[in-house]
């Protein structure tokens, strides 16, 4: 019988409330696992300590009972109905599990024992434990808080050398918010230790897909990285985290549902087929996985119906994921292939149950609203309008959309009678090729600073030179994708020219007035279809810049600090994204 199921029979055999938290000691240290007994070998610390005198009440109303600590024979053990936390003294670790098993052996202190557990509060709400670890001379006191979720707060009283978080770690996830995940699986690498960029989140999807540990930490100088195990197939493992805590709190929260995340080996057969997954949702929530677009590591969203989508760089294609009841979908293409693995997992609600705690409800409840929503973002995932009449003008913004309106009026022979709402609508289009424009000249200046602060890097970290080199690489194909474009994209003057010679053949009707406007569309279209391109490259090259810097920075700390600096400077630019440019998990 699993720890946790134990825990929940002394619970309901007390009469206890299962959603209340429970302090055992264990009477006896703990050695193998074998030898731990369960929750009917050991004794339930009150939350009331005078319930250990012969006589409570009297006790209660003597001062000189008060102030009584008490003394575990054994080791402290924590339990709620979701998560159980086990401390073993002799190894100086506590054993984190699930409704499902264990989850994580964490290692405050290395090669330290625990020597004393102090109880700071015992109630049915909240357990805070403070733990001595003892190595050689010296000693480090942790305080651990339990409440009635599934989080625990692991708070120092100084800086700690890196703590190891050991478990059946499949994949780690670094979330972006704007701008895609980076998620790290087994590398084909002769590295040992992969660094990660300190992003104050980060999931950890466990073996079997069951379930998974989020690890989240204030602000700070805060240094992550994971231990690679031993090659297996070509492949190393995820051994561990080693994460140094800067002498602040760390908090970790171990989820757990059948199918929180799932793993799918998408193989040539998935090509031009509707294929149906064998996993299916346990809840509603923003289910995502990343798909191949276009050589770019794109996340998708998935949809809650079959559909198709239009995107500035492949074009138009069905959409590669979608749900339908119970059921996932996928429907890979030329423009989306099959490629490598596809993993799928959640990081915020959709129409979720309040039951289910989601990794961004474990950010918000331990960072605080005003910490957390700098790192969502939800003003910088929110789109910029094409739309400069709002619903009053044409309602699809685009060369396209406002070419088409106007073609209509023509076609219908009322070109001199509603001149005001063709010249309207050139003003709404008008509007939008000058949007356009506008993001353009925002990315090119961000490519020209970007390209300059990696010069100035390269000067200063020569060691890095290979590093900085591939960054810039990716930088330089904004201006190069620009330059081949810039002549089929024209100019705001060539704009405002075509919508002269629009409104010219407003001023009177005339039999090849629909034939003229078609050759003036085809202008219009020509310039604004270009613009469209170029948006969607600038920010696909900017999604990528913003991959790379993750991922090639991992073998070397220094990089990692660059490469900090460079994300930041692409989540910058990404937010706010226009229309044409936006990849489909918004």
């Amino acid at each position: 019988m699993l720890l946790l199921a134990g825990l929940f029979l002394l619970e309901a055999a007390q009469g206890l409330n299962a959603a209340n938290l429970t302090l055992w000691d264990t009477l006896k240290p703990l050695g193998e696992k074998a030898e731990w007994g369960g929750p009917g070998d050991w004794k339930a610390v009150p939350s009331d300590l005078f319930a250990l005198e012969v006589d409570p009440k009297k006790s209660s109303s003597d001062p000189g009972y008060y102030g009584r600590e008490y003394l575990f024979k054994g080791d402290a053990v924590v339990g709620n109905e979701k998560i159980a936390a086990v401390f073993h003294s002799g190894k100086g670790t506590v054993i984190l599990s699930s409704t499902e098993k264990e989850v994580a052996e964490i290692q405050p202190v290395k090669g330290a024992t625990i020597k004393h557990f102090a109880v700071l509060r015992n109630a049915g709400d909240q357990v805070i434990i403070e733990a001595t670890f003892s190595r050689a001379n010296e000693e480090k006191k942790v305080t651990f808080t339990f409440g009635k979720d599934e989080i625990v707060e692991i708070n120092p009283e100084d800086k700690l050398p890196a703590m190891t978080i050991t478990g059946p770690i499949e994949y780690g996830i670094v979330p972006g918010f704007v701008g895609d995940d980076l998620i790290l699986g087994t590398p084909e690498s002769e590295r040992e230790t992969l660094y990660l960029p300190s992003e104050n989140l980060f999931l950890a999807l466990l073996k079997g897909g069951n379930q998974e540990l989020v690890m989240t930490w204030p602000k700070g100088r805060q240094q992550m990285k994971l231990k690679l195990g031993a090659e297996q197939d070509g492949k190393r493992p995820i051994q561990a985290i080693e994460f140094e805590n800067d002498g602040q709190s760390i908090y970790l929260a171990a989820l757990s549902a059948p199918g929180i995340w799932h793993k799918e080996q998408l193989n040539p057969s998935y090509l031009e087929k509707e294929v149906r997954s064998e996993w299916k949702p346990p809840f509603p929530a923003k289910w995502q996985t990343q798909l191949n677009e276009s050589g770019v590591t794109t996340t998708y969203a998935f949809r809650s119906s079959k559909s198709t989508v239009w995107r500035g760089v492949p074009g138009s294609y069905d959409y590669p994921v979608w749900l339908d009841g119970d059921n996932a979908f996928y429907h890979l293409s030329k423009k989306v292939p099959p490629k490598g693995e596809s993993v799928i997992y959640f990081m915020e609600g959709q129409n979720t149950p309040a039951s289910v705690m989601t990794p961004v409800d474990v950010m918000k409840a331990t960072l605080g609203r005003p910490m957390s929503e700098p790192i969502l973002d939800e003003t910088g995932r929110k789109l910029r309008t094409h739309h400069r009449r709002g619903g009053d003008g044409v309602r699809r913004a685009c060369t396209c959309g406002c070419t088409e309106a106007i073609q209509a009026v023509f076609e219908a022979g009322q070109e001199v009678e509603r001149r005001d709402y063709i010249t309207e609508a050139l003003e709404d289009m008008i509007y939008f090729v000058e949007s356009h424009v506008g993001r353009i000249d925002e990315y090119r200046h961000f490519a020209d600073d970007t390209i300059k602060f990696l010069d100035s890097s390269a000067k200063s970290n020569p060691e890095l030179q290979s590093f900085i080199d591939s960054l810039k690489q990716i930088t330089e194909q904004i201006p190069q994708e620009y330059n081949v474009q810039q002549e089929n994209m024209k100019s705001l003057s060539y704009a405002h020219e075509l919508v002269g010679r629009t409104m010219a053949l407003t001023q009177k009707k005339d039999p090849g007035n629909v034939a003229a406007y078609m050759e003036l569309l085809k202008a219009w279209r020509g310039m604004g279809g270009a613009q469209d391109y170029i948006v969607a490259q600038c920010h696909m090259i900017t999604r990528k810049l913003f991959q790379e810097a993750g991922y090639e920075s991992a073998s070397d700390p220094k990089a990692v600090l660059l490469a900090q600096e460079v994300r930041s400077r692409c989540r910058q630019i990404l937010r706010n994204p226009d229309g044409y440019e936006i990849w489909p998990n918004y």
